[in-house]
C-alpha cells in the first residue's frame, strides 16, 4: 500500500494538473494556485518543470523557477523527490536552495509526506535533521523507485519504435559499450541493415538481476563480466569476447599510481578490494592463491562493482581489481597491470533465446573477433 502511495502519488499530488503556460501562471494568485492543488507544477510539453512556492501565509505573491529537465510523465509521488534532496543536504534550507524553492516549502512537502505515510522520517534537533530507522528504509526504496519509473518510461518510448533491426544495448560505468563502438564499423558492413540503441541503466542489485533475467525485452545485450555460475543464476547467455587481465585500480594520489605496472609485493601491507566470495569463481580462485601465497595483502570485502565501490577505492587509498574497460569509471583512480596472470572472462550477455537480430548481430561480433585474431 505504502509503495502505491508512493509510485502514484498523494495528497495534493493525486490530481496534478499539467499546465503548459506562464502567462496562466501569471495570472493566478497563490490562493488560485493552492485550490487547483498546484503546489508543484510540471510542463512537461516544453520539456520544463516549474517549481512553485506556494507559501500561503499573508497571500504571498507567486515566486516560480523554471528548471530545465528532460520532459517525461511523473509517475511518482514528486515530494519522493525533495525527500531524497532533505535527506541528503541533512537541512531543509540547503534542500531548498538546491530545488530552488522556500523553505517553509520543503517543509510543508516533508510533513505531508509523513502525515500521508504515518511515518516519522526525520528526527529533527539542533544540530541538523538525521533520518529515522523508517527514513533510512524509505531512502533506499524510493531511490529505486524513481530510478524504476524513469527506466520504465525508456522502456515503453523503446517500444514505440521499430525493433526489427534495432539491438538495444544496455550500458552503464560498469557495462561500458564502448568497445562495441570501437568494432562498429566491421558489425556494420556485415550486417549494413541493423542499429543500435544505447539504453542507460544506474548498476544497482535490483536493476541488474531485472535487466539480466528479462534480456530481449527491453534491453537485448550487456556487456560484462560472468561465469557459468552467474549466468545460471542471472537466468541468462553470454558471450565470451575476451579473457580480460585482472588489473588494479589505485588513486592517482598514491605512490604506487608512479609506476608503469605492480608487483605483487607491491601490495604487501594494502588493502585490497575484491568483491565478496560467490560471485565468480575465476576472482575466488585468485583470492584463495592470494590468502596463501601472500597473506601480507590484507583483502577488502565489497558486494558490487559500482561507482561507489571505485569511490570507496580512492577515498580509501586502496587498491581494487579491475580491468582495462573500466579506466575510465573513476578521474582520480589508474589502472595499472600487475606482475601476475589472473584473467576473467568478458563478453555479453544476452537472452538465451535471442531474437533473429540478436543472433545475426552476434555473429557478425564473433566474425569480426576471429578476423582480427588471424
Amino acid at each position: 500500500m505504502v509503495f502505491m502511495l508512493l509510485l502514484f502519488g498523494i495528497s495534493t499530488y493525486c490530481n496534478m494538473n499539467i499546465i503548459d503556460n506562464d502567462e496562466f501562471l501569471k495570472q493566478k494568485s497563490v490562493k488560485d494556485l493552492s485550490r487547483l492543488g498546484c503546489d508543484y507544477l510540471q510542463t512537461w510539453y516544453y520539456t520544463e518543470v516549474l517549481q512553485v512556492n506556494t507559501a500561503l501565509e499573508n497571500n504571498q505573491e507567486l515566486c516560480y523557477n523554471k528548471i530545465y529537465q528532460k520532459g517525461g510523465i511523473s509517475m511518482y509521488n514528486p515530494q519522493l523527490e525533495t525527500f531524497l534532496k532533505v535527506a541528503d543536504c541533512g537541512s531543509f534550507n540547503k534542500a531548498a536552495e538546491e530545488l530552488y524553492i522556500s523553505p517553509p516549502a520543503v517543509v510543508k512537502q516533508i510533513n505531508l509526506l509523513e502525515s500521508s505515510l504515518d511515518l516519522q522520517l526525520f528526527t529533527r534537533t539542533h544540530r541538523g535533521i538525521l533520518l529515522t530507522d523508517a527514513g533510512k528504509s524509505l531512502y533506499h526504496d524510493a531511490k529505486y523507485i524513481i530510478q524504476y519509473c524513469h527506466d520504465s518510461v525508456s522502456r515503453a518510448k523503446n517500444a514505440m519504435q521499430n525493433e526489427d533491426c534495432i539491438i538495444r544495448i544496455g550500458t552503464s560505468p560498469m557495462t561500458p559499450g564502448q568497445f562495441l563502438m570501437d568494432m562498429w564499423p566491421q558489425i556494420h558492413a556485415l550486417c549494413p541493415d541493423i542499429k543500435f540503441q544505447l539504453v542507460p541503466f544506474e548498476n544497482t542489485p535490483e536493476n541488474s538481476r531485472e535487466i539480466l533475467k528479462n534480456l530481449g525485452k527491453n534491453i537485448d545485450i550487456v556487456a560484462g563480466l560472468f561465469d557459468d555460475g552467474f549466468l545460471k543464476s542471472r537466468k541468462c547467455a553470454g558471450f565470451l569476447i575476451s579473457h580480460e587481465p585482472i588489473r588494479c585500480a589505485v588513486s592517482i594520489y598514491n605512490d604506487l599510481s608512479e609506476k608503469k605496472h605492480l608487483t605483487v609485493s607491491d601490495i604487501h601491507g594494502k588493502n585490497l578490494m575484491m568483491i565478496q566470495r560467490g560471485w565468480n569463481t575465476y576472482l575466488d580462485v585468485m583470492r584463495d592463491e592470494l590468502l596463501q601465497n601472500h597473506s601480507q595483502i590484507n583483502i577488502v570485502d565489497f558486494d558490487m562493482f559500482t561507482v561507489s565501490a571505485f569511490n570507496q577505492c580512492e577515498n580509501g587509498n586502496q587498491l581494487m581489481i579491475c580491468i582495462d574497460n573500466w579506466a575510465n569509471v573513476h578521474p582520480l583512480l589508474k589502472v595499472l597491470p600487475v606482475d601476475w596472470d589472473y584473467t576473467i572472462p568478458f563478453g555479453l550477455l544476452h537472452s538465451p533465446n535471442p531474437s533473429p537480430t540478436v543472433k545475426r548481430f552476434l555473429d557478425a561480433v564473433a566474425q569480426v573477433i576471429n578476423h582480427s585474431e588471424n
